[in-house]
């Protein structure tokens, strides 16, 4: 992949840069990756014929017909596929059957375009008469940003400009109409970054001063509130200026789509107020509103972040795409730093509250991802029934997005600065930056290694620099003639030195299990423990328990003997990990078998939890 979602300009206020080229080769997420282009990219146009997307579009075509589906926003979805496979095609033959889709679906979308540039099928097919008067609910600029997207994605694997000139027409007809009306602010975060990146695509500066428009238009009461009396105004950020924001709130994919857009914003301007405010949330959000597993979202009311430290692990929404967007703000956030922190947040998010919205096969799917659900109550709550896989949701904004994540995922890995090369997470590939190539070998993140050789460096001093993550507490490097690596950036361990193709640097990560305590402030776990080896959080599923112990009995005392083994045959090839635990009330040792958490629902239902009580 030469190319992906972020392609700074040259002008950027920014760290670091996404590497110039990356592939990844084998290894941990090659595998799911393959899945996701074998399984999920390639049945998803069966399931959006199924569910009427393409309807929708034939019949904004043909002028007449019914609209299909329950939502306005259907053609996002339509959009996040092509986004999705476009970035896949960057790895496919010209010649795969990607390409026939998606030649049909860029005419389909061309033909379904009105004559003033404007493409939403629900207003288009069902309420033409309320076209760009219902911005609060109506999604029109949200599907808006994922055509953009899909279309500069299309653009930079293939270099066919088709639905680049369909988001362009459509981006000047919102110009038109909605740059100076005062409250044209979408409900739904996402034009922003489109609108950036359509920027850095074309060079055309309207569209990075629309994105800034609607940024700080937001927060000052132009969405109807009579729409959402219930939810309020900080269900879509419109409480109070973004600039003067003291916390992440409201409905969390709204939020983070927003702050990525303000991070995009803060690269691209060199703004400090900006920078200081995206800052500011994201350090709160961490400390204060997010799950061990990386999910965000603590209420299934709006969709919605909580209070500071409201995390009930039973009643988590953690919606799969607040994970995405969480790990698209953060990697915004890192390449504009340069700071190891964000991509801490993305590591966890990634194995964790990410990649359990997508089942093994690659075609079920998690629309919300809680940390627990209980024994006696199982399918008895709306929690719980949510929690249970299903081939496609009503509302399937979650599997397409996965998609697009997964396919554009070696983005999101490697950066270059003046200086050198940083590797942020560890994936076996080959990755270019900084005017150097180097390939990755590792079998992580079941085992610790990862070696690192350099197959092309600028012929003077160049720094290789490895992220530590800040779980780990031990590690080991070796580097060509013994020299010694640095680690004065908090999170980075650098080395610096004239660099020979063949030279190999080695870090060897402690993946020891441990026990993990929430923060006492968190009420919903207080007297509870988590395991977590690695990069991996684990949770214990009813299936792989002691017979005979009820679930909901099981305690985990302070000091457990813990021990891994690692089992190819199960859910995949998993390291699995053992505990010295308790029934609460008896004497002896009951034998606790924790999972990595995001291959939890792949096998019969039955009780899970993350947190298990002290004993």
């Amino acid at each position: 992949m030469r190319s992906g979602p972020i392609r700074l300009t040259d002008r950027a206020h920014t760290a670091l840069r996404p590497a110039t080229a990356a592939r990844l080769t084998g290894g941990f997420w090659a595998g799911r990756r393959r899945t996701n282009a074998e399984v999920s990219i390639s049945r998803g146009p069966e399931q959006l014929e199924k569910s009427g997307n393409f309807a929708n579009l034939r019949a904004a075509a043909a002028g007449s017909g019914e609209f299909a589906g329950d939502f306005p926003f259907q053609d996002s979805d339509v959009h996040k596929w092509l986004e999705a496979a476009a970035w896949q095609l960057a790895e496919e033959p010209a010649d795969s059957g990607l390409t026939p889709h998606i030649e049909k679906l860029t005419a389909l979308l061309a033909a379904a375009q009105g004559t003033d540039g404007y493409l939403q099928t629900y207003y288009q097919v069902a309420r033409p008469d309320r076209r760009w008067r219902e911005l609060g609910w109506g999604h029109e600029l949200y599907c808006a940003g994922h055509l953009i997207q899909a279309a500069i994605a299309l653009h930079r694997t293939t270099g066919n400009r088709q639905l680049l000139d369909v988001a362009e027409r459509f981006a000047r007809h919102i110009h038109e109409v909605l740059a100076q009306r005062a409250d044209g602010v979408c409900g739904h975060p996402e034009i922003e970054t489109a609108l950036v990146e359509l920027y850095r695509e074309t060079g055309e500066r309207r569209w990075l001063e629309l994105a800034a428009a609607f940024v700080d238009r937001r927060g000052h009461g132009a969405l109807d509130a009579d729409l959402n009396p219930h939810l309020g105004r900080a269900y879509w950020q419109d409480h109070t200026p973004v600039r003067e924001a003291a916390s992440v709130a409201g409905h969390a994919v709204r939020q983070l789509y927003l702050l990525a857009g303000v991070t995009d914003l803060a690269a691209e301007t060199g703004d400090p107020e900006l920078r200081a405010t995206a800052e500011r949330l994201w350090d709160h959000m961490v400390a204060t509103k997010t799950y061990l597993t990386g999910g965000v979202g603590a209420r299934h009311e709006g969709e919605a972040f909580g209070e500071p430290y409201e995390l009930p692990p039973d009643r988590a929404y953690a919606e799969t795409c607040a994970a995405i967007a969480s790990i698209q703000w953060s990697w915004r956030m890192a390449l504009l730093t340069g700071e190891a922190k964000y991509s801490d947040l993305i590591e966890r998010t990634l194995y964790n509250g990410f990649l359990s919205g997508v089942g093994l096969d690659g075609d079920s799917w998690l629309y919300v991802n809680p940390l627990q659900v209980r024994e006696e109550y199982e399918g008895a709550n709306e929690a719980d029934k949510a929690a249970r896989r299903t081939p496609w949701f009503r509302c399937a904004c979650c599997p397409p997005n996965v998609m697009r994540l997964l396919a554009s995922l070696p983005h999101y890995l490697v950066s270059g600065d003046a200086e050198g090369l940083q590797l942020h997470q560890y994936a076996t590939g080959v990755y270019e930056a900084a005017g150097g190539r180097v390939r990755v070998a590792t079998e992580y993140p079941w085992h610790g290694r990862i070696e690192i050789t350099v197959e092309e460096a600028p012929d003077r001093d160049w720094t290789l620099s490895v992220r530590i993550p800040s779980w780990c507490t031990g590690f080991t490097a070796s580097a060509p003639n013994s020299d010694a690596p640095t680690g004065d950036d908090p999170g980075w361990l650098r080395l610096r030195r004239r660099w020979r193709p063949g030279d190999t640097f080695t870090v060897d990560l402690d993946l020891g299990p441990r026990l993990t305590g929430p923060d006492p402030r968190v009420d919903a776990v207080r007297g509870c423990l988590a395991i977590e080896r690695g990069p991996l959080v684990h949770c214990l599923e009813s299936v792989d328990q002691e017979p005979g112990v009820p679930f909901d009995e099981l305690t985990l005392p302070d000091g457990a003997a813990l021990s891994v083994r690692h089992e190819p045959g199960l859910l995949g090839g998993v390291s699995v990990v053992t505990a010295a635990g308790r029934r609460r009330g008896a004497e002896g040792v009951v034998r606790l078998t924790a999972v990595p958490y995001h291959v939890w629902a792949n096998r019969r239902p039955g009780a899970m939890r993350v947190w298990v009580p002290r004993e």
